[in-house]
């Protein structure tokens, strides 16, 4: 399942400490696989939900919590995107603290659906590939920003926390990894006035990311046309021969509220 484990119990601890965990948390666990996170865990926070997909490795949890009489971890064999976080926050009337050591080919999806389920996550501590982690934190006019950047950018705060290396993975990646620490924003300045539209403009600017903004939206499903288009560059102040690569955040939120002005007035 594309699944590298933290082997190293210093490390655990250290991406725990730096996490700013205590005793009041209620923490929700990505991808718990044999508990290397999962048992320093329990003893940092209140209380622990060990998401785990795999059955054998949620089974071998299950008997090392027994073995170690952990009490305050509640293990859940299930895809995380069958788990619903704001419930859980809901019964426990705090929001969450999530951790996970994410693979590569499910990073993208996990940060969507928290993004979605952020008025339930306090802070998310998420490991990643360096080449990842990069991507997400990159800026406009770099090769590695794209549609995912401009997402976690504009809802969350994010900051390094620490630097992993591939030796202290079992099995052993071609990379080193690091650790991102996400605390979503509850204001916004600029504000993004039809969050579904901001994410379909970011599909269709970076869906083609070569050809210019206005062309590259011409071409999709966005249903505006050449001079609805062009009325909404001008009135965000954003030249149409730009290519998506090279747009702050605050400018796709300028375009998409332009956008969403432009499809009210119809």
């Amino acid at each position: 399942m594309g699944q590298n484990f933290l082997i190293d119990p210093s490390t655990a601890e250290m991406i725990i400490r730096k996490s700013g965990v205590d005793k009041e948390a209620k923490v929700v666990e990505i991808g718990a696989g044999l508990g290397a996170l999962t048992l320093p865990l329990s003893s940092s926070a209140k209380l622990v939900y060990a998401i785990e997909k795999d059955e054998a490795l949620a089974n071998i949890l299950k008997d090392e919590l027994k073995i170690q009489k952990v009490k305050n971890v509640v293990l859940i064999n299930q895809d995380i995107f069958e788990v619903d976080l704001g419930a859980i926050a809901a019964r426990e009337r705090k929001k969450l603290m999530i951790f996970g050591n994410l693979p590569y080919y499910i990073s993208s999806q996990v940060l969507i659906y928290l993004i979605g389920a952020r008025q339930a996550v306090q802070q998310a501590d998420l490991m990643f590939q360096k080449e990842v982690a990069r991507r997400l934190v990159s800026g406009s006019g770099t090769k590695s920003y794209s549609r995912l950047s401009v997402l976690l950018q504009y809802y969350a705060e994010i900051r390094r926390t620490a630097t992993v290396s591939a030796h202290l993975f079992w099995p052993v990646p071609k990379v080193d990894s690091e650790v991102l620490q996400l605390r979503f924003k509850t204001e916004f300045s600029p504000a993004v006035q039809d969050h579904e539209l901001f994410a379909a403009v970011l599909k269709a600017a970076f869906g083609r990311r070569r050809k210019t903004l206005r062309n590259a939206m011409l071409s999709t499903e966005l249903n505006i046309g050449r001079d609805g288009l062009m009325e909404v560059f001008e009135e965000s102040g954003i030249e149409p021969w730009k290519r998506a690569e090279s747009l702050t955040v605050e400018q796709f939120v300028r375009l998409t509220n332009a956008i969403d002005g432009y499809m009210k007035r119809l």
